[in-house]
Order: C-alpha cells, then sequence, then structure tokens
C-alpha cells in the first residue's frame, strides 16, 4: 500500500514494512533468553526449539514472541495468552517461480487461500480487470478512501474507487474495501465508517469492509497523539458499526502495529488483514488475509501491486 504518498496521504504504508526474517517464541526467566524457535519452511510453520541457557524454569514464566523488521531491528512483546494464535501449517505453502503469486492448501486441515491483491489510484487510471482475474487473481480489495492526516482532517474519496470498484465487480472478482484513518475520536472513527457505508451503496460487495490505521513515519500526523486505548477503541467504533450495517468487518495490521499499538485482547472478535513481506509470516495470532508482498506484477495493471492470501475453510 506504499502508493498512498500525496499530499494527504504518505508514509502510511511504510510501517508495513515491519514484518520481516524470524518469528520465534522465548520465555523469559528475567535473567535471559530461555527458549528459543524458528520458522522452518521444510518442516512447516513455527518450529520451537528449547535451549537451557539459565537452567530450567519452575513453569512459570512469561512467553515473548520476537519479530525483525526490515533494517534488522529485532522487537519483542508478551505473548498474549488470551487472543487467539495462528494455526496455518506453512509447509504446505507454495510460491510460483514464474509470476511470485503464493499458493496454499492444506488438505490435512481443510483450510486454503484464494489469491487476491488490493488497489487503489495509485495502480493508475487503465486497469484491465479481465486480465487480472484470468492471471489468476479471485478477489480484490479496492481502497474506497482515507482521512487526511494534516489538520483538516478532511474525508477523501479514492480517486479510482469507483472506477476499480465496478470493473472489477464486473470482472465476476470478489471485492472488499479498506479505508485509511485518521481518527482521533470514537465520533471521527464513526463518521469514516458511515462515509465508507455510504460510498457503498450503489454495489454489492461478498468481501470485507477493512479499517486501516497505520504508523506516519518521518512525518507528523493528527493521530500521533492518539493513545494504545483511543486506537483501540476507534477500531472497535468503525468495525461494530459497519457489522451494524449487514458487512463483514475487518482490521488491517502490521505486526509492531499489533505488539505495541493496538490492544489485541480487545479485538479477539474482529478478523484481521495482516502484512508480512517475509517469505513466512511472523504473526503469532490468528489472521484471515496475509498480505505477502507490496512488489506483485499481475497482468493488466501497469504498477507494482500488493499481493494477498485469503484463507477460509473448504
Amino acid at each position: 500500500m506504499n502508493r498512498r504518498n500525496n499530499i494527504f496521504r504518505i508514509a502510511g504504508s511504510l510501517s508495513l514494512l515491519f514484518g520481516a526474517a524470524f518469528f520465534f517464541l522465548i520465555s523469559c526467566s528475567g535473567r535471559g533468553l530461555e527458549t528459543s524457535g524458528e520458522l522452518s519452511e521444510e518442516d512447516g510453520g513455527i518450529q520451537i526449539e528449547t535451549e537451557e541457557e539459565n537452567g530450567g524454569g519452575d513453569g512459570g514464566e512469561e512467553e515473548y514472541y520476537v519479530f525483525q523488521d526490515v533494517e534488522g531491528n529485532s522487537y519483542e512483546a508478551a505473548l498474549l495468552g488470551s487472543v487467539p494464535k495462528c494455526t496455518y501449517d506453512f509447509s504446505y505453502l507454495e510460491t510460483d517461480e514464474e509470476t511470485g503469486y503464493k499458493s496454499f492448501h492444506d488438505e490435512k486441515s481443510g483450510v486454503m487461500a484464494r489469491h487476491g491483491i488490493d488497489v487503489s489510484e495509485f495502480q493508475g487510471e487503465e486497469i484491465d480487470w479481465k486480465l487480472v482475474k484470468e492471471s489468476g487473481i479471485e478477489f480484490v480489495i479496492i481502497r474506497l478512501g482515507y482521512r487526511a492526516y494534516g489538520e483538516t482532517g478532511a474525508l477523501v474519496m479514492d480517486a479510482m474507487y469507483e472506477q476499480n470498484i465496478q470493473g472489477a465487480l464486473d470482472a465476476g472478482l470478489d471485492v472488499g474495501v479498506y479505508f485509511f484513518s485518521q481518527a482521533i475520536s470514537g465520533a471521527e472513527a464513526a463518521e469514516e465508517a458511515e462515509f465508507v457505508l455510504d460510498k457503498l451503496k450503489p454495489y454489492n460487495i461478498s468481501g470485507p469492509v477493512i479499517y486501516d490505521t497505520e504508523e506516519i513515519k518521518w512525518d507528523t500526523a493528527r493521530t500521533d497523539g492518539n493513545t494504545r486505548k483511543e486506537f483501540t477503541n476507534f477500531c472497535k467504533v468503525f468495525c461494530d458499526t459497519v457489522s451494524q450495517a449487514g458487512y463483514d468487518p475487518m482490521i488491517y495490521s502490521n505486526m509492531k502495529w499489533m505488539a505495541f499499538t493496538l490492544d489485541m485482547e480487545e479485538l479477539t472478535e474482529y478478523d484481521f488483514w495482516y502484512a508480512d513481506y517475509h517469505d513466512i509470516p511472523q504473526c503469532p495470532y490468528d489472521y484471515k488475509i496475509w498480505q505477502y508482498s507490496e512488489t506483485g506484477a499481475v497482468p493488466g495493471i501497469n504498477a507494482n501491486v500488493d499481493l494477498n492470501l485469503w484463507f477460509e475453510k473448504e
């Protein structure tokens, strides 16, 4: 989503880059790391290995997970026991070397993934949606609009929203939408949801309506003063509003945002769209859609595009 860099919306998607390298769980005794794990594509999913560096524990230690950003910076966060965990077995994840498309089909668990993209005005004015579908894309998530992160906080519809949603629907793709938020109050989060619902009225979509809240790096933003509690509450307000209107809500996030900005224990009833550009995602928590690339090449689109997998039970 890093093509949002106009005067209203730049750098928000740079926070998506915070999903890379290895994921592992550790058990902390207060003196050092005692348990580590690593990702293994060969063995599938997250593998836990135990290394007794400081002696055995008493079973009452708190668990943590560690993740790294693309610059090699490591972060540690408590593993929240009450938040549903990711159960996908990534030994079933495959990558098409020619197209770069990933696929996932776990016959044992009955979980498979559909392949999709997300687009905004930054993919240009000329998208051939027929070619997009013929390339193997099954769903698309379209940016409906955004709130400017400057002082005005104006609500703006994506310049290509109407053309993109009509074209995707006409091509027979499943369609969802997302809205980039800069809400600083519950009232503004509700206003954003109502804005989305109004713009959706002419269209019959089958996909989710997604609340996109992100870090604005290397610039000031009207949300800089928001607290963790406020960011979490705004997610609830938006999602509950669109749910009451009959749509399926979802929250867009990355690992750093989940670890330090959102209170995940307060959001367990909502589905997540998770961004992580590593070969295997680092997130320990459950999510429905994985955005795995921001540099995809898809026939019919003359620009890089984000690639996604939507995990579903068969």
